[in-house]
């Protein structure tokens, strides 16, 4: 259900053209994906209660029938934003010490390195489209400021996962993480 959910989302807010080579708007990296580390490796959905349904704020609304102009696409976003971004955390991942693929989303830094930003699950978050609910965001504080690695770049992230809520220009997270590593993607 989630994966087709941020496929519905991705379809009906944004039609936006392919900003890179490599991805295009809402694209997950592969599941597959290897990289050696010695961290767990987690899917997004991990960090997503079990009984949490992205869908409840809209219960009644057909956004397939709604239009950009339509002021109650509006009014939609604006509850959409409101619930995802007070998006409930998967208590069971406090604590853990994971890898997880995802996106980055600068948050500070200087021209070619990364002190602070945002990991995303899919490509384009934060940045192109709206953001995705606080439960799908990570608020990542590499410990060592991250050489070469660009906005919307694929990474992997590890270190240790906690609770703690983060509210930023580019979205709110519900997750932080103290990065001990910082790698680029590569699939096998």
């Amino acid at each position: 259900m989630k994966q087709t959910f941020f496929g519905l989302l991705m379809a009906l807010l944004l039609a936006t053209p392919a900003l890179s080579a490599d991805y295009k708007v809402g694209d997950r990296l592969p599941e597959g994906a290897t990289a050696k580390s010695t961290y767990k490796t987690t899917d997004w959905d991990d960090l997503l209660p079990k009984d949490w349904n992205p869908m409840a704020a809209f219960k009644g609304i057909d956004l397939a029938k709604l239009q950009d102009s339509d002021p109650r696409a509006g009014e939609a976003l604006a509850q959409m934003r409101k619930a995802w971004d007070a998006a409930p955390i998967n208590q069971a991942m406090d604590g853990q010490t994971i890898r997880i693929p995802g996106f980055v989303v600068s948050l500070d830094g200087g021209p070619n390195e990364l002190r602070e930003f945002l990991l995303v699950p899919y490509f384009g978050a934060c940045i192109h489209v709206p953001p995705p609910p606080a439960n799908q965001i990570i608020h990542v504080m590499p410990d060592k400021p991250v050489k070469g690695v660009k906005n919307m770049e694929a990474v992997w992230v590890s270190g240790k996962l906690t609770i703690g809520r983060a509210d930023t220009p580019m979205g709110s997270s519900g997750y932080r993480m103290q990065a001990k590593e910082v790698v680029r993607y590569k699939e096998r």
